[in-house]
């Protein structure tokens, strides 16, 4: 009997000790939290609503760059486009200027 309840005491300290360990972030400082700021480092409400706002400040700023990048792809295209586009064009003319050879 006694070695089952050396078995459960033991036990406790080493699942109070992982429950200390996990945390999410802006539950305070040595919480899982970090040390990010003097509001996350508090903890609490508080420290959580911080970061979502970062979270959300840098969604937002991802967003902005996808958006960007997909910007510059399309002013890629549209210029490739033309550059395809006046190729072809000179490709016609030399053939138009061979063709204006062969017949002379």
């Amino acid at each position: 009997m006694s070695f089952i309840l050396r078995t459960r005491t033991s036990l406790r300290p080493a699942i109070a000790s992982l429950r200390m360990y996990s945390g999410e972030p802006g539950s305070g400082a040595g919480k899982g939290g970090g040390s990010g700021g003097a509001i996350r480092d508090a903890g609490g409400s508080f420290g959580k609503m911080q970061v979502a706002r970062e979270e959300e400040y840098f969604y937002k700023k991802q967003k902005e760059q996808l958006s960007n990048i997909k910007g510059l792809l399309s002013q890629e295209i549209a210029f490739h486009q033309d550059q395809i586009k006046r190729h072809e064009d000179a490709i016609r003319r030399h053939k138009e200027q061979i063709a204006n050879m062969d017949n002379k």
